[in-house]
């Protein structure tokens, strides 16, 4: 069921709420097991009515849900194999005299493969046609579901139907005619809000009419009593008030705003042009109630409403009740609790996850918590790297490591670090779709999904990379978003399978091509609103340092949704609205990284490069046709931005990224080869990476490295599927080879960092076509030539040296004495040199045995500066005695506190500092044969 949830989510996107409009689906018998035979009649006109009076042919694509299920509407046990293909057995017969009817009969234990330890509780149901391009669904874009009777007796209200798990709403005084059956001869009862209204002793039916003269909620029973044996349906309908017009709270945010005290908060939801709106959460029991029936605001965009009396530090699970029918999550929300995917989070990644609220509602539910404990920051001095120097390491937790958690990644930052790395850049991470996702099919944008960890665990993380001098960017996919998302749900039109024409932020179809989900509207005020909060929010709440913002040459409304050249051409509308997002992103934060995957026409490239943004730069089938040594197609030409008469260095070059095939697998696929010399043996392949590594570092402006890339990764990028899990290979960095193209990476990269001459050349060439290329850069103080052979024969090449005498090459550590620059040299296939002319030692980026003690105990200070006292912080990879003193700058022990013996894991201590005196003291922790010294500021 969970590969069905993920096929149909990407495919059809089920909105994830079960909703039965009246007499949408009926059975008879209207009560059944799992051995009777039951027929399923369909209403195409009721619901979101996509099928009503369509001609061709309708299949029930149906399944259950047992005891076994993780949820009341988690189905297990599917039908058909295959959703987007006609199963001649989910055939449903259409009705001679009304075409929208349609039936079909079946005995559940035989029609589903139900193993026979499973005890059916429900059967869950959509209705398409052929293809599955067209789904009738319930009113609200849901699932249909409808109950199998248990053993013993049974009572269940015929009429109305309503299974939608949401009460009716009527008006005052209406005249509501209800009837009940039972599965044997009893006692019949009605009662109103306690009250009894009609009784029939000896019946299987009973049929009443009451009056709606209560506001607010009101419950009708139905009771079948058969001597000891009873059973009890009910219906609830709602005499909701008349909207209170009502000014949002000065200070309120969008979604819940938390207010002093930890007892109450506000509740606020954009939802113009809705009718009504209820909270329903853990705080009322999920009723639709008068204490959680929303205010209006004036211009009719949004609803609020003030909630009191809550626990602080509590979770509360949450949703919104819109106009009756539909139940939806906070796009605000900063967690969400899923029914289909949580269950399958490890506790290791995500302790003490909170527990759905089976039985109370159903859907996506949001969670809010009062009263948290801040997170203390403790990296507040981290400086970004320049633009020129970033080395941005780009990955994805699943398939980086094994427990695909934040924690993890921080362990392993140590890794990342000795090859030189400065930025990480995460694939989409805030909640998506399903669990196992690259993360481009995005819900819910300001909670971080729980696959990874906790919000604290990634905090933490980021804390870590500033410690390290990394930068963290994320992310982030403001293209497009899916079925999940509350925003798609508000304002969705059933019947099409589409945004509906009146969606604040959506456009009914994608103005572009190559989109997936449901195209935004970045001409439109409210999307403009909602992607500056998210933009603010992970700049502000998790101290990122920038984006790199998915399918950016979508943000277009001018409408080429087949013509991918005319899409490409330059867009003044497109490049506006990404001058407003860039301009408002440095209002937050000046410095911000702000990295766009537009691949649009140079014109327009070239006007937001020169205003700031910084774009990506595709290489990959030239560097991976030099790789594999077909020279004819291998000009790396491109890759530096003054070729591209760009003012700045704002390209983000890159051999490899999530998106392109990798380099070594080509290389061993389908590599070139002569004579003996091949480019699809494995060492010969790993030795051609470091050749394309040499002709890739050293062009002035940042670059990226897709995960792995530096041992050579060569899977293919589609096995398992494009998006599916791939092996997380850690042993190659053991292989001698893989582990010289590792080593090659590090030293190149620590040139490009170190050496100014490539951060800012006074003069730079390069010859990157053909099969012998090179590469000059020149400043006052040192010269760099780079000659490489790309094919797979022996060339010569005119190095042309900037002047003659001693030069040394960086990589072997060997030197050549030039006496005429232009004296031609000979290159074997693959062989290069990196040439400076004067010695720079060849990187050695080991950790210090103090960076390694700094790595594992991890000492913070905060406050600091600090009055009074200050909280220490540390953790311990062994349980061992630990020591703590402070010394002053001229190394004197001030303060000294008793030594114990403490356990493995993190720890924190006061420090008392009232005896000290307004100035610089060094704390040092000793842990067993580990030693960390912190600088701490008292005033």
């Amino acid at each position: 069921m969970q590969i069905f949830r993920r096929i149909t989510g990407l495919l059809l996107t089920l909105l994830a709420f079960a909703n039965l409009a009246q007499a949408q689906v009926t059975t008879s018998p209207v009560f059944f097991t799992d051995t009777t035979p039951v027929t399923i009649t369909y209403d195409a006109t009721q619901g979101n009515a996509a099928l009503k009076d369509f001609t061709g042919d309708v299949y029930i694509w149906t399944g259950t849900v047992t005891n076994l299920s993780t949820s009341n509407t988690n189905w297990r046990n599917v039908h058909s194999p295959s959703f987007s293909t006609a199963d001649p057995s989910a055939l449903m017969t259409r009705d001679a005299s009304n075409p929208n009817i349609y039936r079909i009969t079946f005995t559940p234990r035989t029609y589903y493969p139900i193993p026979a330890a499973e005890t059916l509780l429900r059967l869950g149901m959509i209705f398409k046609n052929a293809s599955g391009s067209i789904v009738g669904r319930a009113t609200g874009g849901g699932d249909i579901f409808v109950d199998a009777t248990q053993p013993g007796l049974s009572a269940r209200i015929t009429s109305p139907v309503n299974n939608s798990g949401n009460p009716l709403f009527v008006n005052a005084n209406s005249q509501i005619s209800i009837t009940g059956t039972s599965s044997a001869a009893a006692t019949l009862t009605f009662t109103l809000n306690g009250t009894q209204v009609a009784q029939q002793a000896n019946a299987t039916t009973l049929s009443t009419t009451v009056t709606a003269a209560q506001a607010g909620r009101n419950v009708v029973r139905f009771i079948a009593t058969s001597g000891a044996s009873s059973a009890v349906d009910s219906l609830v309908f709602v005499v909701r008030p008349a909207v209170t017009t009502a000014a949002l709270p000065a200070g309120a945010k969008d979604g819940v705003t938390y207010l002093a005290g930890g007892t109450s908060v506000i509740f606020n939801i954009t939802a113009p042009n809705k009718e009504f709106a209820y909270v329903l959460g853990e705080f009322n029991n999920w009723q639709a109630d008068n204490a959680g029936y929303m205010n209006r605001t004036a211009d009719g965009t949004r609803f609020w409403i003030q909630l009191n009396g809550l626990t602080p530090g509590r979770e509360y699970a949450y949703q919104y009740l819109v106009d009756g029918n539909l139940r939806v999550a906070d796009p605000y929300c900063e967690k969400i609790l899923d029914p289909n995917s949580d269950s399958f989070i490890p506790a290791v990644t995500y302790p003490n996850l909170k527990p759905y609220p089976t039985g109370k509602t159903t859907g996506i539910v949001s969670v809010l918590q009062t009263g948290q404990t801040p997170y203390v920051w403790t990296a507040n001095s981290f400086q970004r790297p320049s633009r020129a120097d970033m080395v941005v390491y780009e990955l994805h937790l699943r398939d980086f490591i094994a427990r695909h958690d934040y924690q993890t990644l921080r362990d392993t930052l140590n890794y990342i670090q000795r090859l030189g790395i400065n930025a990480i850049e995460l694939m989409p991470i805030n909640e998506f779709e399903g669990n196992e996702s690259w993360g481009y099919n995005p819900s819910f944008y300001f909670a971080p999904d729980k696959y990874y960890g906790t919000k604290d665990q990634l905090k933490r993380l980021v804390d870590e990379c500033h410690r390290r001098g990394i930068a963290v960017v994320l992310d982030m996919v403001l293209n497009h978003s899916f079925g999940q998302s509350p925003m798609v749900q508000l304002y969705f039109d059933g019947a099409t399978g589409k945004p509906a024409a009146n969606s604040p932020w959506f456009n009914v179809d994608a103005t572009h091509p190559f989109n997936v989900g449901y195209d935004f509207n970045h001409e439109s005020a409210y999307t403009k609103y909602f992607s500056k909060r998210v933009m603010e929010f992970w700049l502000q709440e998790y101290h990122i340092d920038g984006y790199r913002f998915d399918l950016s040459k979508g943000f277009t409304q001018r409408n080429n949704p087949t013509n991918v050249g005319a899409w490409g051409n330059y867009d003044q509308s497109r490049i506006d609205i990404w001058k407003d997002y860039y301009d408002f992103m440095k209002s937050v934060d000046t410095n911000v990284y702000c990295i766009l995957e537009h691949f649009a026409d140079n014109s327009e490239e070239k006007v937001l490069a020169d205003y700031g943004m910084m774009l990506w730069g595709n290489l990959n089938h030239n560097y991976n046709e030099a790789t594999m040594g077909y020279v004819s197609t291998s000009d790396f030409s491109w890759g530096y931005y003054k070729n591209r008469n760009w003012l700045n260095p704002n390209l983000v070059t890159y051999m490899e990224s999530h998106d392109e095939e990798r380099l070594m697998f080509k290389n061993l696929t389908y590599g070139n080869a002569s004579g003996s010399y091949s480019t699809k043996n494995l060492a010969t392949a790993l030795a051609r990476q470091e050749l394309a590594a040499a002709f890739f570092f050293t062009v002035p402006g940042p670059k990226m490295v897709w995960q792995f890339g530096e041992l050579g990764y060569d899977i293919s990028i589609d096995q398992n599927g494009r998006v599916g899990n791939k092996p997380i290979l850690w042993n190659y960095y053991q292989d001698a080879n893989r582990r010289k193209l590792y080593e090659t990476y590090r030293a190149l990269i620590a040139l490009k960092k170190v050496e100014p001459v490539f951060e800012n050349p006074t003069t730079y060439t390069q010859q990157l076509a053909g099969a012998a290329k090179s590469i000059h850069l020149a400043n006052a103080t040192t010269s760099v030539t780079i000659i490489g052979n790309f094919d797979v024969t022996a060339t010569t090449i005119d190095p042309a040296f900037q002047r003659t005498g001693k030069w040394y090459n960086y990589l072997s550590g060997d030197s050549i004495t030039v006496a005429n620059v232009n004296t031609t040299i000979s290159l074997a296939p693959g062989e290069f040199a990196v040439y400076t002319s004067r010695r720079i030692q060849k990187a050695v980026l080991l950790p210090t045995r103090a960076e390694q003690a700094a790595s594992i105990l991890r000492l913070t200070a905060a406050p600091n500066p600090a009055q009074g006292s200050t909280t220490l912080r540390y953790e311990l990879p062994t349980a061992t005695a630990v020591a703590l003193t402070v010394r002053n700058v001229l190394g004197q022990a001030v303060l000294t506190l008793p030594a114990t013996q403490e356990t493995v894991g993190s720890h924190s201590r006061e420090l008392p500092l009232g005896s000290l005196a307004a100035g610089v003291y060094i704390v040092q922790l000793r842990a067993g044969n580990l030693q960390q010294t912190q600088r701490l500021v008292v005033e």
